[in-house]
Parts: C-alpha cells; structure tokens; sequence
C-alpha cells in the first residue's frame, strides 16, 4: 500500500457497517490503522445512514473508474471467487454508489464502531 500511494496514487476505502458491528468488523477496524499509516483513506459508513443510496449487491473494488473487481461470498462471509468487468453501466453503477458513500462515511480517525 505504501508503494502505491508513494506513487500519487489515491486509495480510498469505504466500508457500510452494520452496528452493532461484529467481532469481524471490530477486528478490522483495529487493524486499520496500517493501512491508514500506508496512505490509504478510509471511511465507515452505519448501514443505517445508507439508506437512498443505489448499492451493488457485492462488495467490489473500483479500479480508474474503467474495471470493477466484484467479491463474492457465501453465506457465511467465505471467500467464494471473484469477476472483473468493464461492462459500463456496472462500473458507472459502482463508481457512483463509491461517491455516496464516500461522502456520507466518517473518517477512520473519527469513527468509533458501535
């Protein structure tokens, strides 16, 4: 991460929690700060202050706003494979919802999980 934010590159990660947050979501929110430490933003969004906002139904990263990499789970959060599109009305269906919760979300240094 470090390496790439060296770059100039901006990496921005935004997480919608449900809250009370799980064991899981405290863990990663204790282990963020490496990531911060490396120049990564990120910010939590409440699942319960998502509400209007047009979600994909995975969770994805966003890459330039041209490729999408979409995550899928299982039921019980494993790991089950990954898809990369270019396909425009997902990635412009990412890219959007990305910046809505990008703006509702709180900092990392302000956030305190509930």
């Amino acid at each position: 991460m470090a390496d790439t934010t060296a770059r100039g590159i901006d990496v921005r990660r935004a997480r919608i929690v449900s809250e009370p947050v799980s064991e899981y979501i405290r863990f990663e929110y204790d282990v963020t700060f490496t990531n911060v430490a490396a120049g990564e933003r990120v910010r939590w969004l409440p699942r319960s202050r998502a509400d209007g906002i047009p979600l994909p139904a995975n969770d994805f990263w966003a890459i330039d706003d041209k490729v999408v990499m979409i995550h899928h789970f299982s039921g019980n959060g494993d790991f089950v494979t990954e898809e990369v599109t270019t396909a425009s009305e997902v990635v412009k269906l990412c890219a959007s919802a990305f910046e809505s919760v990008w703006e509702r979300g709180i900092d990392h240094a302000d956030y305190r999980p509930a």
